[in-house]
């Protein structure tokens, strides 16, 4: 199971048989603790899962990539994948990956009719790239762990009809901790974090010039964060914490700050304005203007 193929593992029974574990205990749901298994010599793998994958690992020996960015981790690292996204792992040297830790398996289909199957989609981690995975400390690790334990203790008791209200109940307290765990890491991580932000500032200073903004217009979220090398949801989310603003509203802030400059330093009409920062109709510009600060461009030229 080596190369560049890339297996689509349609169901949790599909990956337990590529990986050589036993049937799952429940077909839409499984824990996996790699303490307690015996996986196959991987040197590389690549995966696309249909359903969504909470992975801690722990002392991984190789390198993982999830998203668009590759990373080493050494220690314990906890991210979350949705259905459809990529994950590969490669081994260090080209000795078989070793691996410790723990990984949760869940189908949509389990969430069916629960508050969790529209809750979920909301959890702006789930779309995190792997440079955006959490680095744990001992004792958040001991507590995702713990939950871990609660889950694999019911899932592997006799199903009845109260098993899944339980694992429920637990995973919704495991995406709470880890929405708060993610949400710590943009103030503890303060280097990175506004080192992010001085980049963001340098692209749009560089993407505003008229040459440029002529050629490809107002920038998107998307596009923004693709140019850093992080997700949409990443980069609104450390926004908001370090600025109070979501990207699209520092985005436009930087629009506004740019026309001010327009209007009170050159002879520039507002629809001319308009053309420069990318707009196609001088009237949305307008909008945005007064939204912002109150004043259409005129009444704010008129000011000087």
């Amino acid at each position: 199971m080596s190369g560049k193929q890339v297996h689509r593992i349609k169901s949790i029974t599909e990956y337990h048989a590529l990986m050589g574990l036993p049937k799952p205990e429940h077909p839409s749901v499984s824990v996996i603790n790699y303490g307690s298994v015996k996986l196959p010599c991987l040197t590389e793998m690549s995966l696309l899962f249909d359903y969504y994958a909470v992975l801690l690992d722990h002392e991984f020996k190789g390198k993982m990539k999830y998203g668009q960015q590759t990373g080493d981790f050494n220690e314990g690292v906890l991210f979350c994948m949705s259905p459809g996204q990529l994950f590969e792992i490669v081994a260090e040297d080209g000795s078989p990956v070793e691996r410790s830790g723990w990984l949760l398996l869940i189908h949509p289909d389990f969430l069916w009719n629960t508050m969790l199957a529209e809750v979920i989609r909301r959890y702006e981690f789930f779309g995190y790239n792997v440079n955006e995975a959490l680095f744990l400390s001992d004792k958040e690790e001991r507590s995702v762990i713990q939950i871990l334990e609660t889950i694999e203790s019911e899932y592997r008791s006799n199903i009845d009809k109260f098993s899944e209200p339980v694992i429920i109940v637990q995973l919704e307290l495991l995406f709470t901790y880890a929405d708060r765990y993610y949400h710590r890491q943009f103030l503890t991580r303060k280097i990175s974090n506004h080192a992010i932000l001085h980049r963001l500032e340098a692209l749009l200073t560089e993407t505003f010039r008229p040459e440029v903004i002529a050629v490809h217009g107002i920038p998107t979220v998307e596009n923004v964060a693709a140019s850093l090398n992080v997700s949409a949801g990443y980069l609104s989310g450390l926004l908001r914490v370090l600025t109070g603003k979501s990207t699209q509203h520092y985005i436009q802030d930087k629009l506004v700050d740019l026309a001010k400059e327009k209007l009170s330093g050159t002879n520039l009409s507002v629809s001319e304005i308009a053309y420069e920062l990318g707009f196609e109709h001088p009237q949305s510009f307008s909008r945005l203007f007064k939204t912002k600060t109150s004043l259409s461009p005129l009444e704010f030229r008129n000011q000087f």
